[in-house]
């Protein structure tokens, strides 16, 4: 087996030209990050550097051998128990890419100077069949273009390309069309605070006359920060334990504009409590529905918890804790994989300050913008 060095800006243009060189055969015997020195040992440049090699009819025992090469060799089917945690993490970061880029027409590769915008893709944490989707889609474009098309054109063509993908799903706040705004989500995500930072823009701008209604009996903590944010807005609050309490709540505000219903905060991946909340509360009614996520969870996570909110009528999805990340792919993973619009992202515990009302545009230039998020 004859072994060949490849080095490039990143570890999937580095994967390409293996790809284009050598085939889906390639076996892949070494990969390492490697930086060039700088000017005066400063502004080091970092770039990936890839041993692969392919197996050839009649080869010699001349050939190089992947064991001459001092890198670890990372091969599964030569992997032993003394592998470092280091070296699986890698092998299986290289199978999921190679994986990826079979899936994709051996007629299609992507020119190097996608490779920023692909890596960019990835840093953010898109998921390889939306980065695929849309790796495809530019290349189609640079193949047919006449002229080199700089970075910031790149960059844009990718934007279009996603607001292609988004187009179907419904984006922006509160519509008013409905009285009962219901705000559903796990415990921790902020749920409470984000009410009342809707309720507030609902109160300021829009002169809405409001009401809260809660249902988290199990934490007094979030009941009394309620009726803080309901005092500063003047806006009465009724607790209830039951679906009679419920109905009884919902006459009492009949004169009311707009009423925010606070579900409980709970462990919402077992099915028991989404059945407990479906007999409290009419989810159906003259209601808009939104499910809260964190930005900080796990993605994992967010898909079992909109999984087990599936039969809620749930159009529109709020995420917060922006300012806890630099990633946002999660969000666009999930919306694309459940048809799920986005109302709101929250970045900051300000109160009504740190809300931002949804489009497509500022999602997409939030995407770009990495840690200047």
């Amino acid at each position: 087996m004859k072994m060949k060095k490849y080095i490039a800006s990143s570890m999937a243009a580095a994967m390409k030209k293996v790809q284009v060189d050598l085939g889906d055969d390639a076996i892949i015997a070494s990969s390492k990050v490697v930086y060039s020195k700088g000017f005066l040992g400063m502004f080091k440049k970092k770039s990936y550097e890839v041993v692969a090699g392919i197996e050839r009819k009649n080869q010699k025992e001349t050939m190089i051998s992947p064991r001459t090469i001092q890198q670890p060799i990372i091969i599964e089917s030569e992997t032993t128990e003394k592998q470092t945690e280091t070296i699986k993490k890698e092998l299986a970061d290289l199978k999921t890419m190679m994986e990826s880029m079979k899936r994709r027409s051996a007629s299609v590769q992507y020119p190097d100077e996608l490779a920023d915008i692909i890596e960019k893709l990835e840093q953010q944490e898109i998921n390889h069949e939306l980065i695929t989707q849309i790796g495809d889609g530019l290349f189609t474009v640079v193949k047919n273009s006449k002229n080199d098309l700089s970075q910031n054109e790149l960059q844009e063509l990718a934007k279009k390309h996603i607001l292609s993908i988004l187009r179907e799903l419904p984006f922006g706040g509160i519509s008013y069309d409905k009285k009962y705004i219901n705000v559903l989500g796990p415990t921790g995500v902020g749920k409470t605070t984000t009410i009342a930072k809707m309720a507030a823009r609902a109160v300021l701008q829009e002169k809405k006359k409001i009401g809260f209604i809660t249902t988290d009996t199990y934490r007094i903590a979030a009941i009394e920060q309620l009726k803080t944010y309901a005092n500063l807005l003047q806006a009465p609050v009724e607790i209830v334990y039951s679906r009679d309490d419920y109905e009884k709540a919902l006459r009492k505000f009949e004169h009311l504009d707009l009423i925010f219903i606070d579900t409980a905060g709970r462990n919402y991946k077992e099915a028991k409590y989404i059945k407990d909340l479906q007999q409290l509360i009419d989810v159906e009614k003259n209601v808009e529905n939104y499910l809260v996520l964190s930005l900080t969870a796990k993605e994992r996570d967010m898909a079992t918890i909109i999984e087990q909110f599936l039969a809620f009528p749930v159009k529109k999805l709020i995420f917060t804790k922006l300012d806890e990340t630099n990633t946002i792919g999660s969000m666009i993973n999930l919306m694309v994989k459940y048809k799920k619009g986005l109302a709101y992202y929250t970045n900051g515990q300000e109160v009504p300050e740190d809300i931002e009302e949804a489009s497509m545009k500022n999602m997409i230039d939030l995407l770009f913008q990495g840690d200047n998020i």
